[in-house]
C-alpha cells in the first residue's frame, strides 16, 4: 500500500467525513494551527503575520473607542484592548479558547460601556470588537466541523440577542441582525475555505496514488513485454535444438545406441523446456495478429535500425548516425534490447526535444555493445505530453535483464543522452562463424 502524505495542517481533521459531536467541539482546549510553516519564508507566514497585524489593529481601536468615545481612564482600555488583540492572536493557534476569550472581552466592554452609550450609537457591540469577533469566527470556521461553526454563529448571534433583550438601553442602537449577518458571513466564507481546502489536500493524495499506480503499471507492463520477446526468442531457440537433436542421429554412419539415447535425452528435455516455458509465459502473449508480440511477427533486431530512423526523420527530426566496430549478428535478446532501446531513447526526443539535432551511436566491441543516443537542446517548447514519463524504467529493466547498464541525463550544453552497455556472449561470435564456414 501507498504511504498516503501527512495533512496539511494539524488543523483539519483526520477523517473529514466524520460526524463528531459539535456541542464537544465548543469546549475543547485542543491546538489547531491556522497553517503549517514547513519551510522558514515569508510566504509560509504571512497568513500568520497578517492575523497579528489584525490583532493589534483591533486593540488599538477598542483602545481609542474606550477613551475617546466613552472617557474611560486609567488601565480598563490597555486591559480591554489587549483582551480583544489576544483574542485575535491566540486564533493563530488554539480557535475555540480564543472565540471564548473574545465574547468575553465583549461583554465586559458591553457591560462597561453601557450607561455611556450615546443616542443611537449601537450596542451591544462596539465596532473595534464587532470587527473582531467576526475575524475569529472566521478563523474557527476554518478549523473546525461545519456543524460547530453553525453553532458558533448561533451562540455569538444568540448572546447578542439575549444581552440587548435583558440589559439594552433605551437610547443604543441594536445590533443583533447586523451581528447575525456578519457572523453568519464570516463563518460561511470560512466554511467555503475550509472545504476548498480539503479538497485540494484530498486531490494531491489522490494525484500521488495515482503517479504510483501508474508508475507500477507501466513497470508491470514493460515487463510483460520483455516476457512475451523472451519467450519468442528462448522458444526459437529450444525449438531448434529439439529438431538437431532429433536429425543428429541420421547425420553420423552407425551411430551408437548410447549416442542415440543422448541425443533423445536433449530433445525431451528441450521438447519439456518448451512445454513449460509456454505454460508459464504463454498467457502473456497478445492474439492480435497487429501486435509485435504476435508469435507470426517477427522480433526487430539491429538489422531494422535504418528503417527505424527513416521513419523517425520523416516525423521531422535531425538524425544521424554512426556505427563502430565490425558489425555482425548478436544474441537475439541483444539485437532486441539494442532495438527497443533506441526506439524508446528516439520516442522521448520526439515529444520533449522537438526541433533538436539527435546523433545515434552504435559500437560493437569485443565483448559489449555500446548505444548512445543524444539529442541537442529543443528549438521550441515542447507540448504537452501524455506519457507518464516511465519510459527509462522500460530501458533499464531491458539492460538489467542482460546484465548491463544504462545511464540518462542531461548534457552540459544543453539537451539529454541515454547511453547504454550490453554483455555479448562472447562463444556467440565463433560459434556463428563456425557455422558460415560450414
Amino acid at each position: 500500500m501507498s504511504k498516503q502524505p501527512a495533512p496539511s495542517g494539524g488543523s483539519l481533521p483526520a477523517d473529514p467525513g466524520k460526524r463528531g459531536n459539535p456541542v464537544g467541539e465548543l469546549f475543547t482546549l485542543r491546538p489547531a494551527p491556522l497553517l503549517p510553516v514547513a519551510r522558514p519564508s515569508w510566504q509560509a507566514r504571512l497568513p500568520h503575520i497578517v492575523v497579528l497585524l489584525l490583532a493589534a489593529f483591533f486593540g488599538l481601536v477598542v483602545n481609542h473607542e474606550l477613551t475617546e468615545y466613552h472617557r474611560f481612564t486609567g488601565g480598563f482600555p490597555a486591559v480591554a484592548a489587549g483582551l480583544t488583540g489576544a483574542s485575535v492572536a491566540l486564533a493563530l493557534s488554539r480557535p475555540i479558547p480564543a472565540w471564548w476569550l473574545g465574547l468575553i472581552a465583549a461583554g465586559v466592554v458591553t457591560g462597561v460601556t453601557r450607561d455611556s452609550v450615546r443616542e443611537g450609537e449601537p450596542w451591544t457591540w462596539p465596532p473595534g470588537g464587532y470587527l473582531a469577533s467576526a475575524l475569529i469566527v472566521l478563523l474557527v470556521a476554518l478549523r473546525v466541523s461545519p456543524r460547530a461553526t453553525v453553532c458558533v454563529v448561533a451562540v455569538s448571534t444568540g448572546s447578542t440577542g439575549l444581552a440587548e433583550l435583558l440589559f439594552r438601553p433605551v437610547q443604543g442602537a441594536s445590533t443583533f441582525v447586523a451581528s447575525g449577518l456578519l457572523f453568519g458571513i464570516a463563518g460561511f466564507l470560512g466554511w467555503v475555505l475550509r472545504a476548498l481546502r480539503l479538497a485540494r489536500r484530498q486531490l494531491v493524495v489522490q494525484e500521488n496514488v495515482a503517479d504510483e499506480e501508474r508508475a507500477r503499471r507501466t513497470l508491470l507492463e514493460e515487463r510483460s513485454r520483455i516476457a512475451r520477446e523472451l519467450h519468442d526468442v528462448v522458444a526459437h531457440h529450444m525449438s531448434v535444438i529439439s529438431i538437431q537433436a532429433q536429425v543428429a542421429p541420421h547425420l553420423v554412419e552407425n551411430p551408437s545406441e548410447e549416442l542415440k539415447e543422448n541425443l533423445a535425452g536433449i530433445r525431451q528435455n528441450a521438447l519439456a523446456a518448451l512445454t513449460e516455458l509456454r505454460r508459464v509465459l504463454g498467457v502473456l502473449r497478445s492474439e492480435q495478429p497487429e501486435d509485435p508480440a504476435d508469435p507470426h511477427h517477427p522480433q526487430p533486431t539491429l538489422a531494422e535500425l535504418s528503417r527505424l530512423v527513416d521513419n523517425v526523420r520523416g516525423a521531422g527530426m535531425d538524425v544521424t548516425t554512426e556505427t563502430a566496430g565490425v558489425r555482425r549478428s548478436l544474441p537475439a535478446g541483444v539485437e532486441l534490447t539494442a532495438y527497443r532501446i533506441v526506439q524508446e531513447a528516439l520516442s522521448n526526443c520526439m515529444r520533449h526535444a522537438p526541433g533538436s539535432r539527435v546523433e545515434v551511436g552504435v559500437a560493437y566491441g569485443p565483448r559489449d555493445l555500446h548505444l548512445c543516443v543524444a539529442n541537442s537542446a529543443p528549438t521550441r517548447p515542447a507540448p504537452p505530453s501524455p506519457g507518464a514519463g516511465h519510459g527509462l524504467l522500460g530501458m533499464r529493466e531491458r539492460a538489467g535483464m542482460l546484465g548491463g547498464e544504462l545511464a540518462a541525463g542531461p548534457r552540459p550544453g544543453g539537451g539529454y543522452e541515454v547511453s547504454a552497455v550490453l554483455p555479448l556472449d562472447p562463444s556467440f561470435g565463433s560459434s556463428s562463424e563456425t557455422k558460415k564456414d560450414r
